[in-house]
């Protein structure tokens, strides 16, 4: 039965392009399973875009000079020009400076004001001395009060996890030039969240498939809900929708509140722009909804987008669904150390792309990613993995059998009677589909991959216990053993096609294949669809390409392509620059 899912994936940051360590986490394994699911015959609507508001991206502009809107729109491009170039298969990426997003936090917004959720109160606020402007939460670090962790924030402390107010940090300073900041008295508006604490408990009571450490921390934070304020001192992000307040130049809805809001925007937006209903994936539990992010966005998932969602129930949007599933994925460190644009222990998803390819970065993330714990990405790891598993596994693999076909036959052999170790092999690569389905269904990336490689060296180790090319003497033999070969690689081809789409296509190619086996993301050009400025987004036909996640019997007599190199071996040497260019980036 044809399922519908909903892949909402975390918002990157506009204030600069995004290193490897973003996308670990709610990039690649957002589209692999994305990529699963359309070809296992789902229907999936992908969507997130560019988070654009609050004060980080004003202290950005001022640094370069720019507006906030100039800063935006360099960066959106930016992200979304490198998002394509890994291959990510947005239904629709965009950004939350439409007039679209603003209507719908908006409209939101006044249907929780109206139902008593949210309410105005008076609290401290903390003001930047030497610029005088609102700090958010996270620009304000401290000693944590409850464990005496000195580097929390003044929204939570990643230690104990507690939530917090930047008022409750001990020592209490501005991440921006490291000043004390002022705390003055100012109206703002609260949501107020313990009022959802029951439905919330109950509600994640039932979430038994969740990732242990997902669940467990969500569960912690709904027994020590407070209200939280969801508008600030700023005059950048989405104006407060009430008489005395829509107008005002010096008070914004707060960047966490309405990026959030960004997953039902996206999907009215896509709506708006396909004709496509939104609302099959958000009422009466039509579809799965599965969110992707790092682990320090789990609290704005699974406690209060969730708390939202509650409280919006009845408004213009009709009670909307609850996740599924909120899959968050751990941190990934560089050469032991965290990532850090400021103090240069970084690399750009552009660089990878540049230097090494898309496909490449993908493999590791998913076979060494952070997925259920923290991990570190080393140079030395990235170009062992590319060489031996990639270049020496799977792409030498398709190129010697390529090479024998193309060279001897030209063309898809038949198979003559089989063996029974031709049939063991066979069996074993058609019940990978199944193995590998449950475990991406699952969103298990890791086991999945490894599953998928298995099956690659299945087939290498086929092909060196049979030897097709000591078979010239015996034609219909050699042409049995090449055609279980292909088969083997017509199967491996797609399973991995959710990790490595860009070989597949390849693969697909070589295997006498015409038209897009595998569907890629188009950057657009758009109009805002209600008169704002222009803007690109990530869209896609993907419906049209070919991939389906079954074992699909090879054709005889179909030409075989030109072998062509899937992938690229890495100079030992490329260690050492890496390391010297992260060295005097520092």
């Amino acid at each position: 039965m044809t399922r519908r899912i909903l892949t909402a994936v975390a918002w990157p940051y506009a204030n600069g392009p995004r290193h490897i360590g973003h996308v670990a986490g709610f990039g690649v394994p957002s589209d692999v399973f994305s990529r699963y699911q359309r070809m296992a015959g789902n229907e999936v609507l992908m969507v997130s875009g560019t988070d654009e508001h609050g004060t980080p991206i004003q202290v950005q502009a001022d640094r370069e000079g720019v507006t906030a809107r100039e800063l935006a729109d360099r960066y959106n491009r930016v992200i979304a020009e490198d998002l394509q170039g890994l291959g990510l298969t947005y239904d629709l990426f965009t950004r939350t400076t439409t007039r679209n997003h603003y209507d719908v936090v908006q409209q939101l917004f006044l249907t929780l004001h109206s139902g008593g959720y949210i309410v105005e109160r008076t609290q401290l606020s903390a003001i930047d001395p030497s610029t005088k402007r609102g700090l958010p939460d996270r620009y304000v670090e401290g000693t944590c009060p409850h464990c005496g962790y000195d580097g929390a924030r003044g929204d939570q402390c990643d230690n104990c996890g507690r939530q917090l107010d930047p008022q409750d940090l001990i020592n209490p300073r501005s991440k921006i030039d490291g000043a004390t900041p002022e705390f003055v008295e100012s109206a703002q508006f609260y949501l107020e969240l313990p009022a959802f604490a029951d439905q919330l408990r109950q509600w994640l009571g039932t979430r038994t498939d969740w990732r242990p450490n997902v669940l467990k921390y969500s569960s912690n934070l709904v027994d020590e809900m407070e209200p939280r304020a969801i508008t600030r001192d700023l005059d950048w992000g989405v104006p407060i929708p009430l008489e005395g307040w829509k107008d005002r130049s010096d008070k914004r809805i707060y960047v966490w509140f309405d990026a959030v809001i960004g997953y039902l925007s996206a999907s009215v937006e896509w709506s708006r722009r396909t004709g496509g209903s939104w609302e099959s994936f958000w009422h009466d539990g039509a579809a799965d909804g599965y969110y992707f992010m790092g682990k320090d966005n789990v609290v704005f998932h699974s406690v209060i987008w969730p708390a939202i969602l509650l409280g919006s129930r009845g408004g213009s949007f009709g009670d909307l669904d609850l996740p599924s599933e909120v899959v968050s994925s751990e941190f990934l460190t560089m050469e032991g150390k965290k990532f850090s644009s400021s103090r240069s222990v970084v690399i750009y998803v552009r660089e990878v792309l540049e230097r090494y390819g898309p496909d490449a970065l993908r493999y590791y993330l998913c076979v060494a990613g952070p997925e259920n714990a923290d991990t570190d990405f080393t140079w030395e790891q990235f170009v062992t993995r590319n060489n031996t598993e990639l270049v020496a596994g799977w792409g030498n693999l398709v190129n010697r059998v390529m090479s024998l076909v193309n060279r001897n036959i030209g063309s898809i052999p038949p198979a003559g009677d089989l063996t029974p170790e031709d049939l063991a092999a066979l069996e074993a690569s058609k019940a990978a589909f199944a193995t590998v389905g449950a475990l991406l269904a699952g969103n298990q990336i890791k086991a999945g991959i490894n599953e998928s490689m298995r099956v690659v060296g299945l087939a290498n180790n086929y092909l060196s216990t049979m030897e097709p090319w000591k078979l010239k003497e015996q034609p219909e033999r050699r042409a049995t053993v090449l055609h279980v070969a292909l088969q083997l690689i017509s199967d491996a081809k797609t399973l991995l096609t959710p990790f490595l789409p860009h070989a597949s296509q390849k693969v697909f190619a070589m295997l006498g294949g015409s038209g897009e086996w595998s569907g890629q993301p188009e950057l657009r050009e758009v109009e805002d669809l209600d008169g704002g400025p222009s803007y690109p987004v990530l869209m896609g036909d993907y419906a049209s390409a070919q991939a389906v996640w079954e074992s699909q019997p090879i054709v005889p007599g179909t030409p075989i392509g030109e072998p062509v190199p899937l992938f690229t071996k890495l100079d030992p040497s490329v260690i050492e620059e890496e390391l010297a260019r992260l060295e005097g980036d520092s």
